[in-house]
C-alpha cells in the first residue's frame, strides 16, 4: 500500500477548484488532495451480463449520476436534472466537464458540457442515436481556415449491426464545441470505442476486428491509432496480449496503459497491461493478474500514477476508486461508496494540452489515394510470397451491415462470420517491384486482396479506408509498423493512380443466389443430383433447395473447425476444396497446406467451365461466400460531415 504522506506529497501541486456540498457516507482516503469527478452507478442498475457473448461491455449507464469528490470528503452532485449521466471528461484548463446524458427516460444519449461546479449547462449534440464517451480534442485547422478551432470527439451508434451481427455498430465522430460540422472519422463496420487523445495528438481507441488468425475465431478487440481528422489509421500494439484490449490512457512517464481480458463482464473490466510509446509493437507488459481483481477506466495523474476503478473478482463486489502506480504495482483505496459502482474518475485539474492538428482533408474531395511500396515486404505469414507471384490487387467495398440479423442470412445464425455485404470496386496492377497505386472513394470501408495469375487471393487485409484528399501509403502488406521504408522511387508512382471510382450503381457484386446458383443449375445439377448426397443440387429451382445447396457447400469440416469448410472456406478461395476440384489441383500456397489436404484431386471438372465461369466461383468465395445481397443496401450512417 502507498503511504498516505507519500501520496499527499505527490499530489501537492493540485488545488481545489471550488467548494462542495455536504458529504455522503463513504470510505475516503486521507491522502486524496485534489478534486475528482466520477460516475456513480447504483448496483441495482448494473446490467446482468455483457454484450456480444462477452466481447463487449453492455450499454450500462441507465440511472447513473455524476459527482465531484473533494479531498475533505464533501461531494457535489452534478447534472441532477438528468435521469442518467455518465462518461465525464475534463477540459485542459480543468474548468469544464463533458459528459453523456439522458434528460428523460428513453431519451437517446447525447453529449453535454457544463462548468466544473455544474453551472452553464449546454447541449452539444442533438442525435437520435446514442452518443457516448466524449473527450476534448486540441485545436484543429485546415489550409483554408483563417484560425484554428476546438473540437470534441465521441462514440456514436451507426444505426446498423456490427460486422458480426451481434451488437449495434459504433464509430467515432468529431464536432465543434458549438455542435456544428460533425465529421465521422472511422469507417470500420465494427465497434470503435473508448477513445483517448495522446500528448502528440494521436487518437487511440479500441476496435473489434475480424482477423484471419486461428487464435481469434470470433475476432479481437485491439488498440488502434488515427489522427483526429481520420487519416493514418493503423494498428497500435499488434496482437500482443489478451483478446480484448480497451480503455487506453497515457501516463506522464510515456506508458500506454489499458484494460485487457479474454472475456468481459457487463462493465468491460479486466487486468491492466501497458505498451511503451517508443515501441508499441514490441513492448507489451502485463501489469496485474486475476489474483488482484478487476480494473476499469484508468486515467492519468500528474505524478505518473493512475486513477482507476477496482473491484475483487467476485461478481458481488462493487467498483471503488484507487490510485495505482504502474511502475511499482502499489495501490491505495481513495474512495468507495456502499451500494454504488465508482467509475470513469478524472482529476479536476489543469493538464498540458496535446498537440493540435493541421489537416489537408477536404470534405468536398470525393476520393483519396493509396499506394504501397512493396507488397513483398511483409510479416512472416506472407514471407513465402515470391517476387512476381502477385499480379494484381483486388479492392472490395463493404456496404453498411443490415439493421437486424434477420436480414443478413436466411436462418439468422451467423456463427461468427461477417454480415457485411460486399461489392467489387475493381482491380489494379501490381508492378514488378511489388508496388501499386490506386485512387479510391473516400470514407468507404474497403478490403485489399493480393491476386495470383488465376485471380485467387493470396492474402487479404482488414477493412481500411481513405479520407477525402488523403494520400496514404504503406511500406508493405502486414509489415512491421515500426519499419522505416527504403528511400527509393517505386514504379507504381511513376504513373497516375489506377482509378477505382465507379459510381455505386455500376459496382459489381457476386453472391450465391445471383451468380453461383445459375451456374450450378446449368453446369452441375445434371451430375450432382439425388445420387450425390454430399452435394444436393437436385432441386435448385426452389428457394429451399437452393438454400440446402448453399449450406452443403459451406458446411464445416467439423464443429471445431471455425471458418474452415468441407468444400468452401469463406474469404479464402485458394484453400477451398471446391476450387481445387474446378482447377484440378491444390491451389493453396505451401504455408497453408496441412495434413488434411486432398491426396487425390479429381480432374474431370477441369475444362467444364470457362475461365470467366471459374472466376465467378473464385470471386464469390474471396468476397466471403455471400448468400445474397439486399435489393437496396441498408442506409446506415451517412458518410462525411453534416452542417
Amino acid at each position: 500500500m502507498v503511504h498516505g504522506k507519500r501520496l499527499l506529497k505527490r499530489l501537492a501541486g493540485f488545488l481545489p477548484v471550488y467548494l462542495l456540498a455536504a458529504s455522503i457516507p463513504a470510505t475516503l482516503a486521507a491522502s486524496l488532495s485534489l478534486p475528482v469527478v466520477f460516475c456513480s452507478l447504483p448496483t441495482d442498475k448494473a446490467p446482468p451480463s455483457a454484450a456480444a457473448g462477452g466481447m463487449l461491455p453492455s450499454d450500462y449507464g441507465e440511472g447513473a449520476s455524476l459527482a465531484v469528490l473533494q479531498p475533505d470528503g464533501s461531494t457535489l452532485t452534478l447534472a441532477s436534472e438528468f435521469v442518467s449521466a455518465c462518461d465525464p471528461d475534463v477540459s485542459f484548463d480543468g474548468e469544464r466537464i463533458l459528459f453523456a446524458g439522458q434528460k428523460l427516460p428513453g431519451d437517446p444519449w447525447n453529449i453535454w458540457e457544463m462548468r466544473a461546479d455544474g453551472t452553464d449547462l449546454r447541449q452539444i449534440t442533438h442525435e437520435t442515436l446514442d452518443c457516448r464517451r466524449p473527450i476534448y480534442l486540441s485545436t484543429f485547422y485546415t489550409i483554408t481556415s483563417s484560425e484554428p478551432w476546438y473540437t470534441i470527439l465521441f462514440e456514436r451508434q451507426d444505426g446498423v449491426l456490427n460486422e458480426t451481427g451481434t451488437a449495434p455498430g459504433t464509430s467515432l465522430y468529431t464536432v465543434r464545441l458549438d455542435g456544428s460540422e460533425r465529421r465521422r472519422i472511422t469507417f470500420h463496420p465494427g465497434n470503435d470505442r473508448t477513445p483517448f487523445l495522446m500528448q502528440d495528438g494521436l487518437l487511440l481507441f479500441s476496435g473489434w476486428r475480424m482477423l484471419s488468425d486461428p487464435r481469434f475465431p470470433d475476432g479481437r478487440i485491439g488498440l488502434y491509432g488515427i489522427q483526429t481528422d481520420g487519416i493514418d489509421y493503423s494498428s497500435y500494439g499488434g496482437l500482443q496480449g489478451a483478446r480484448i484490449q480497451h480503455m487506453p490512457t497515457l501516463t506522464t512517464d510515456g506508458l500506454v496503459v489499458f484494460v485487457e481480458a479474454d472475456r468481459v463482464g457487463w462493465a468491460g473490466a479486466g487486468t491492466l497491461a501497458a505498451l511503451r510509446m517508443q515501441r508499441p509493437h514490441h513492448s507489451y507488459i502485463s501489469l496485474t493478474d486475476d489474483s488482484v481483481g478487476l480494473f476499469h477506466s484508468p486515467s492519468p495523474l500528474a505524478d505518473g500514477s493512475l486513477l482507476v476503478s477496482h473491484r475483487s473478482a467476485s461478481s458481488q463486489s462493487t467498483f471503488k476508486l484507487i490510485s495505482f502506480r504502474p511502475d511499482t504495482g502499489e495501490s491505495e483505496t481513495l474512495f468507495e461508496h456502499p451500494g454504488s459502482h465508482i467509475l470513469h474518475a478524472k482529476a479536476l485539474a489543469p493538464r498540458p494540452e496535446p498537440d493540435g492538428r493541421s489537416s489537408t482533408v477536404r470534405p468536398e474531395s470525393p476520393t483519396g489515394k493509396l499506394f504501397c511500396l512493396n507488397i513483398y515486404e511483409s510479416d512472416r505469414n506472407l514471407a513465402s510470397l515470391e517476387m512476381g507471384s502477385v499480379e494484381r490487387v483486388r479492392v472490395i467495398e463493404g456496404l453498411p451491415p443490415p439493421e437486424t440479423l434477420s436480414t443478413a442470412t436466411p436462418d439468422s445464425s451467423n456463427g461468427g462470420a461477417s454480415v457485411v455485404p460486399r461489392r467489387l470496386l475493381g482491380e489494379a496492377p501490381v508492378e514488378p517491384d511489388g508496388s501499386f497505386h490506386i485512387d479510391l472513394p473516400a470514407d468507404l470501408p474497403v478490403k485489399l486482396q493480393l491476386l495470383d495469375r488465376d485471380g485467387l487471393a493470396l492474402a487479404s487485409c482488414d477493412w481500411i479506408w481513405v479520407k477525402n484528399r488523403e494520400y496514404r501509403g504503406c511500406i508493405g502488406c502486414h509489415e512491421d509498423p515500426e519499419l522505416t521504408p527504403e528511400n527509393r522511387f517505386v514504379q507504381a508512382v511513376a504513373r497516375p493512380a489506377t482509378r477505382l471510382t465507379l459510381p455505386p450503381e455500376r459496382r459489381r457484386s457476386v453472391s450465391f443466389r445471383q451468380q453461383v446458383l445459375p451456374l450450378l443449375q446449368s453446369r452441375c445439377s445434371s451430375c450432382h443430383g439425388e445420387a450425390d448426397g454430399n452435394l444436393p443440387f437436385d432441386s435448385l429451382a426452389d428457394e429451399e433447395g437452393a438454400w440446402r445447396a448453399y449450406q452443403a457447400l459451406l458446411a464445416r469440416q467439423s464443429p471445431e473447425a471455425s471458418g474452415r469448410g468441407r468444400l468452401v472456406d469463406p474469404g479464402r478461395a485458394r484453400t477451398s476444396r471446391l476450387i481445387w476440384r474446378l482447377f484440378g489441383r491444390d491451389t493453396s500456397p505451401t504455408r497453408d497446406r496441412a495434413a488434411e489436404t486432398m491426396s487425390q484431386i479429381p480432374s474431370e471438372h477441369v475444362g467444364l467451365l470457362s475461365d470467366d465461369e471459374r472466376r465467378v466461383f473464385v470471386e464469390w468465395i474471396d468476397l466471403g461466400a455471400q448468400w445474397d445481397l439486399p435489393e437496396e443496401s441498408p442506409a446506415g450512417e451517412e458518410r462525411g460531415i453534416t452542417p
